[in-house]
């Protein structure tokens, strides 16, 4: 095990952790499209803004969009996030296809930093050795040399029989009570 992550910045997860189970969030925020009008290097960023700048705009309506143009400058893609950081993207002599694909990654990325440790809500002493527990952990190797589907497998374990059978056999036993209630009061 290495130790690299002794050296990183430690923090919590600052976005929402099961983003898309309920609604999915947008976590793009802003983006600064910064470009030169006149030099050769901005000119993937410049087509970008002249062919496809609309449609990005009106498939992403949570995403505000600003230009600002700089002279003799590089081109920068500034992308800025809900939680706070910014992701900044040298575009020198960059096609207009590959604008698009960066902004389309930036797009789906949460914004969080990669140079960061995660910390976890919870701590322990002693952590476990033996790895995670997952439903596989107890089960007969066997099974994974079995051949599905396998009649010997299906059967059930402690139920001896089925739920409409079981159902039957209650409604039978109603039957039954309620005409000995009916006998009894004659």
């Amino acid at each position: 095990m290495s130790n690299r992550h002794l050296f990183l910045k430690s923090g919590f997860l600052k976005t929402p952790a099961q983003n898309g189970v309920g609604r999915y969030i947008c976590q793009l925020q802003r983006v600064v499209l910064k470009f030169c009008k006149n030099h050769g290097s901005s000119r993937g960023l410049r087509d970008f803004v002249e062919k496809e700048l609309v449609n990005f705009a009106r498939e992403n309506p949570g995403t505000v969009v600003y230009l600002k143009p700089r002279r003799h400058r590089a081109p920068v893609i500034v992308a800025e996030y809900l939680n706070g950081d910014r992701q900044y993207i040298n575009c020198y002599s960059y096609t207009c296809e590959e604008v698009t694909k960066w902004l389309n990654l930036l797009k789906t990325q949460t914004g969080t930093n990669e140079g960061i440790r995660l910390r976890k809500l919870w701590h322990t002493d002693h952590p476990s050795i033996q790895g995670p527990w997952t439903p596989y952990t107890f089960r007969d190797p066997a099974l994974n040399l079995a051949n599905f589907p396998n009649e010997e497998l299906g059967k059930p374990l402690h139920q001896t029989q089925s739920a409409t059978e079981k159902l039957l056999e209650i409604f039978e036993k109603q039957k039954r009570n309620i005409k000995d209630l009916e006998t009894n009061r004659e």
